[in-house]
């Protein structure tokens, strides 16, 4: 079982604003984290088609790689993702449930960076993230998550059927 750390809650209170970082958020599951752009389906990509934009994730080390090999030194906020882990290898969630404190998550694909982004960025930013730049997931519980929150990659079953009230039997 892997272990790793919440570092950092940014949330967008509108399409294309400045994330602002926030010591806790309630995340509800089919729609989000509270209070951000894509929990009031405002994001600019809101309207596209596919799962995947409840929350987004980033993992801290990647942005020291960014800045270590191609000299782009960007803050965690402008990355536009939600959720700042450290510890935890965001690529191998892919298709995985895991859990933010006490909320459960379900990977469900690399948050490639894109055009937009290193608009909102600056140059080099796609090259330096291609499949580095996160994950994006659904959230499986409603919950508070707090910055400390640990991230477990691969919780115990006995906790995933309890949590969804099934039954096992011998």
């Amino acid at each position: 079982m892997a272990h790793g750390s919440l570092v950092a809650i940014q949330i967008g209170r509108e399409a294309e604003g400045r994330l602002e970082s926030v010591a806790e958020v309630r995340a509800i599951p089919g729609k989000g984290l509270e209070g951000d752009r894509y929990f009031r389906g405002e994001g600019s990509f809101s309207k596209n088609p596919g799962g995947g934009r409840q929350v987004t994730l980033v993992a801290s080390e990647m942005l020291e790689l960014l800045q270590r090999e191609h000299g782009i030194a960007l803050e965690a906020a402008e990355t536009r993702r939600n959720l700042v882990t450290k510890g935890v290898l965001l690529n191998d969630l892919v298709g995985q449930v895991f859990q933010v404190g006490t909320v459960r998550m379900m990977g469900v694909r690399l948050a490639e960076p894109c055009n937009h982004l290193e608009g909102l960025t600056r140059p080099g930013v796609i090259k330096g993230l291609v499949h580095r730049a996160g994950l994006r997931a659904d959230i499986l519980d409603e919950g508070v998550l707090r910055v400390g929150d640990a991230i477990v990659a691969n919780p115990n079953p006995q906790s995933l059927t309890s949590n969804l009230n099934l039954h096992i039997w011998p």
